[in-house]
């Protein structure tokens, strides 16, 4: 079974800096977009930052400048690096990629969330 792991978040300061980790584990025929969601309280879920399997990027607004998001192909991981936090940038942060599981299926997967929390 195909499953996303993710790793880093916590209690950060505005202004502060973190990273996020995610990887995919299983077996898996191949990683298309990866990229990492969010929803603070009270919101829906929204894009943060994605990242083809070639590279191309996007970023939302609300974090262009501040975030860098990157992905090793090797170890089907992808880090988003973000910079001069904010207290909005305050969410569960979930990683998200389309993978394909089987050699004609691909899936789109979620991680259980890791929190950030910006707060002085």
């Amino acid at each position: 079974q195909v499953q996303l792991v993710e790793s880093g978040g916590g209690l950060v300061q505005p202004g502060g800096s973190l990273t996020l980790s995610c990887a995919a584990s299983g077996i898996i025929f191949k990683v298309n977009v990866m990229g990492w969601y969010r929803q603070a309280p009270g919101k829906q879920r929204e894009l943060v930052a994605r990242i083809t399997s070639c590279g191309t990027t996007y970023y939302a607004d609300s974090v262009k400048g501040r975030c860098n998001i990157s992905r090793d192909n090797a170890k089907n991981a992808v880090t988003l690096q973000m910079n001069t936090l904010r207290h909005e940038d305050t969410a569960v942060y979930y990683c998200n990629s389309n993978i394909r599981t089987e050699p004609t299926l691909d899936t789109e997967l979620w991680g259980k969330g890791t929190l950030v929390t910006v707060s002085s």
